[in-house]
């Protein structure tokens, strides 16, 4: 995902005029309060403080409070629909396309502040769904997988996806996974993994992994008998013809 250009900090950023600063802040702002407080309980006058404007401020920015809520899901790092083209790219062999998956993925981890709050709100979104939920579903999860998906059958030459092809891209997306929800024990036991200038080394492990993960399945389909096709069943009277 694409690390937002509205989330940058101050200092790094170039001169820009006061509506886009504005607007960053709200987001930033919007970020903060809907992940520790959620949708409902977070006001548009509190965001609008927090940002040091007003509320009528959001209205032109954003349209309205829940405009803002769904900014705040996809601006700070983009869609997970927006890496599709990068990591299905057809021109790419396996470990290419593995590798660009991974580093899309993992690139907000680099991030850490933003990447905690982004965390906390798509889990608040997890027990308490809002208008966001459906589209979630959607661009974050189902399109992703299936592209996902397609890329394995072509370079594993399956012609038919079945259930072993969606478990294993379901696995291969869960070693992201556990790097996103597992941080603060991953900074206890190994804070050194944790680190943003970790995550590279953390792409090429895993791209490693997920290859053996393919490879096995790989072997085991080849060592998996076919079932046999049934020839058509020929009645009694058929025979004696």
């Amino acid at each position: 995902m694409s690390f937002g250009a509205h989330f940058i900090p101050a200092a790094q950023r170039t001169a820009r005029s006061d509506g886009e600063d504005t607007r960053a802040r709200l987001l930033q702002a919007a970020l903060q309060l809907f992940s520790e407080k959620g949708f409902a309980q977070t006001s548009v006058r509190a965001i609008a403080e927090a940002a040091s404007t007003n509320v009528a401020a959001i209205a032109y920015h954003f349209g309205d409070k829940a405009q803002l809520y769904t900014a705040t899901f996809y601006e700070p790092f983009g869609s997970s629909s927006d890496l599709i083209p990068v990591f299905a790219d057809p021109a790419l062999n396996l470990e290419a396309a593995l590798r660009s998956y991974f580093s899309g993925f993992l690139e907000p981890l680099k991030h850490d502040d933003l990447v905690t709050q982004s965390l906390r709100l798509h889990v608040r979104e997890l027990l308490d769904p809002t208008h966001v939920w459906p589209e979630l579903i959607e661009r974050e999860c189902r399109a992703p997988h299936l592209a996902l998906v397609q890329v394995l059958c072509r370079h594993m030459d399956v012609a038919e996806v079945d259930d072993d092809m969606h478990r294993l891209a379901f696995s291969l997306a869960g070693l992201i996974m556990q790097l996103w929800t597992q941080r603060d024990p991953l900074q206890v036991i190994a804070p050194q993994l944790a680190d943003s200038s970790a995550v590279d080394q953390w792409v090429e492990r895993l791209t490693g992994y997920a290859l053996s993960m393919v490879l096995g399945e790989i072997t085991r389909r080849r060592a998996t008998p076919r079932p046999a096709r049934r020839t058509p069943r020929t009645s009694h009277k058929e025979s004696k013809a």
